[in-house]
């Protein structure tokens, strides 16, 4: 599309009940980010009431009909997704604005490939459109979904504001309020007090136009003094909701060989058809009970908002032989149905192309609208783990998702530990749930295995007889993604942020090429490695694994003060790292060097001059700080493992050095929410 241009959703697709808006940016450091929100206009272009604006801090409507979905990795940055239930719409919504903002001063200038794509409920791409001059703006209006004569349509919009989403939000009527921190996410003027979502009623602006160049709400005069800026603080959820302490209440046992009732056992699981029928029937019964989990897990498949049921062991007729699929999710919205098969593996079992075709068919004739398998195995951009047919002469198109089990926990855990459920019984299911998952015998432990050439491949490094253009390099390269991706979750899950690999190639560039281009490291160098961005840290934490050395390497890297003397920064780092271990490595980045002064902390902290650069004049650009531990030999997630020893190196690296890095650069702040979502 171009800039200006409309067209209506069902002239590309059937299925555009459900659709799901993608927004997407690539950013050439590899470090920025911007934050999507959503707003929801009656006929007059202006919000019904604050609680029609959607962000960071107020992400899913009650209705369904707006969910922000959060980032996934491309291969180029990020794509922030966002899902819509347009059955679910209001009648009084005319329209629904889809906008990103920049925060701390950032401008879309500094991204490149800013772009806006639209997909319907079978997860098939309809459009896409590119915003080409976004330069000095800090919000942008990327495009817009509204109704005309009964039909939703999209507009390409394309649209800046300088003020940024303070500007934006204030056009649309959202109430605005000068009392929150500088350098929020709600304005980039310099000097200027940054406002927050007010509880107070909306006031009345001018008619909703995008304009370039928009100011913020003049709520004080720019000339009067500056009150105190509070320290920014991590945003806190819309609603008040039920999360688990993290450390339980003192036992009543009796003795420590008594164990706590559980709602879902685990000692009769004996074969791994036990454990496929059981961890189908657990994880269905939670998801159809507790709604906010249910909907998270099914809202990125294009499910619509409603009542949803869970069914298992259902027979359904294919050929001479009924095909029973583990399991069936059905939702029903405004008397339309949606449905999909489910297809489970537990332990190391690989899905199978027969049946998942085999279901493929049965709900493309049927009028179903996915099939959703779940395993272990963690799905790659570009790489389906297993290849199906589609009968392009159907009318009816049937969409394939994949799960991973630590997907799942990873989504029960940021619930109940961290966003909150509805009340306590909900809370206490999720934690059954993750109990199971994540019990030795339910066969639900994610990604375990290095594969078949993990070992082929480390000995030919070991000996130097590993061939460049080895085919067994790229499948070790593929596992360790497929990894790296499950780490992420799982770190991920423990704090309750969002943690991503970083992705970088060139731009465009297909996945496979990038894995080829790192399979080639392998033969060459022996090394694997990745980049991992927790939101709210500063810099990336750096993956290494050396299969010569057989030692892992995690670190990253903090900037150093912009003023004050150089041994003033090195002794303030010193300090801060007070309770990391005394074998972590400090290495000083001075400017025009290729490496500078490094040293364990056990022998810096009497001497921390020791850092300063030898060079007189020597400019000190940032710190690297790094961990070494010995990696796991075994392809699989034993003790003495990679898969563990590569989870542990990462974990122990976040809590021992980077959890104890307090200088945290600006980032969004706390933004109130409007009273009614008290």
């Amino acid at each position: 599309m171009v800039k200006g241009s409309n067209v209506t959703l069902s002239t590309l697709s059937e299925s555009v009940g459900s659709v799901i808006v993608g927004l997407r940016w690539a950013s050439p450091s590899g470090e920025g980010d911007a934050d999507v929100s959503v707003l929801l206009l009656g006929p007059d272009g202006k919000v019904r009431g604050d609680g029609d604006f959607y962000f960071y801090n107020n992400p899913v409507a009650a209705d369904g009909s707006v969910q922000l979905l959060g980032k996934t990795p491309t291969d180029g940055g990020d794509e922030d997704r966002i899902g819509f239930d347009l059955t679910a719409v209001p009648d009084d919504v005319d329209r629904m604005v889809v906008a990103a903002s920049r925060y701390g001063g950032a401008r879309f200038g500094e991204l490149e490939d800013l772009t806006v794509t639209l997909s319907d409920a079978t997860g098939e791409g309809l459009l896409r459109f590119a915003v080409d001059d976004a330069d000095s703006v800090s919000a942008v209006i990327f495009g817009e979904l509204y109704r005309r004569d009964g039909e939703w349509k999209f507009r390409a919009v394309g649209q800046g504001y300088a003020a940024g989403l303070a500007g934006l939000a204030t056009d649309f009527g959202v109430d605005i309020e000068d009392d929150a921190p500088s350098g929020s996410a709600l304005d980039d003027t310099a000097g200027d007090e940054l406002p927050t979502v007010a509880d107070e009623p909306a006031v009345e602006t001018v008619e909703a136009v995008p304009v370039v160049d928009a100011v913020p709400s003049p709520r004080r005069p720019r000339d009067e003094a500056e009150p105190p800026s509070r320290p920014a603080a991590r945003p806190r959820t819309a609603k008040r909701k039920i999360t688990l302490p993290k450390t339980a209440a003192k036992s009543l046992a009796e003795n420590e060989s008594w164990r706590n009732a559980r709602l879902f056992p685990l000692s009769a699981l004996k074969s791994d058809r036990d454990r496929e029928t059981r961890a189908t029937s657990v994880l269905l019964s939670v998801m159809a009970q507790v709604p906010e989990f249910g909907r998270r897990l099914t809202a990125a498949f294009g499910a619509p908002a409603g009542r949803m049921e869970t069914f298992t062991e259902v027979s359904l007729p294919h050929g001479d032989t009924p095909r029973r699929p583990d399991g069936v999710i059905r939702v029903e919205r405004a008397g339309k149905l949606w449905t999909a098969l489910v297809e489970t593996k537990t332990n190391g079992n690989a899905l199978k192309s027969d049946q998942v075709q085999a279901y493929m068919d049965i709900a493309a004739r049927r009028g179903y609208e996915a099939v959703i398998t779940l395993s272990n195995d963690v799905a790659l951009e570009g790489s389906p783990l297993v290849e199906v047919r589609i009968d392009k002469r159907r009318k009816h198109k049937v969409a394939l998702w994949h799960l991973s089990w630590a997907e799942v926990a990873y989504q029960a855990q940021v619930l109940i530990r961290h966003e909150g459920v509805g009340n306590a019984a909900h809370a206490w299911l999720l934690q059954e749930l993750l109990y199971y998952l994540q019990h030795e015998n339910s066969g639900c432990h994610g990604f375990q295995n290095m594969g078949p050439a993990w070992v082929p491949v480390r000995n030919g490094i070991d000996d130097e007889t590993l061939c460049h253009g080895d085919a067994r390099a790229l499948e070790v390269v593929e596992s360790w993604e497929r990894l790296i991706r499950q780490v992420c979750l799982g770190l991920g899950g423990e704090l309750g942020r969002k943690v991503l690999p970083v992705q970088r190639g060139k731009r465009g560039q297909d996945p496979r090429e990038r894995r080829s281009a790192q399979a080639d490291q392998l033969c060459l160098q022996g090394l694997l490695e990745a980049e991992l961005r927790i939101e709210g840290t500063p810099g990336v934490l750096a993956v290494g694994a050396d299969l010569r050395t057989g030692k892992l390497r995690v670190s990253t890297q903090i900037p150093a003060p912009a003023q004050g003397y150089p041994l003033t920064s090195v002794k303030r780092l010193v300090r801060r790292l007070a309770e990391a271990p005394a074998d972590l490595h400090i290495e000083t980045l001075v400017e025009g060097e290729a490496g500078g002064p490094r040293g364990t902390l056990e022998r810096l902290r009497p001497e921390p001059a020791d850092l300063l650069p030898k060079a007189a004049g020597g400019r000190i650009t940032g710190f690297r700080l790094s961990l070494l531990k010995g990696m796991g030999s075994g392809r699989g997630s034993a003790e003495s493992g990679f898969i563990r020893s590569v989870d542990d190196a990462v974990q122990r690296f976040y809590a021992q050095v980077v959890d104890h890095l307090d200088q945290v650069p600006a980032g969004r702040p706390p933004v109130k929410e409007p009273a009614a979502m008290r």
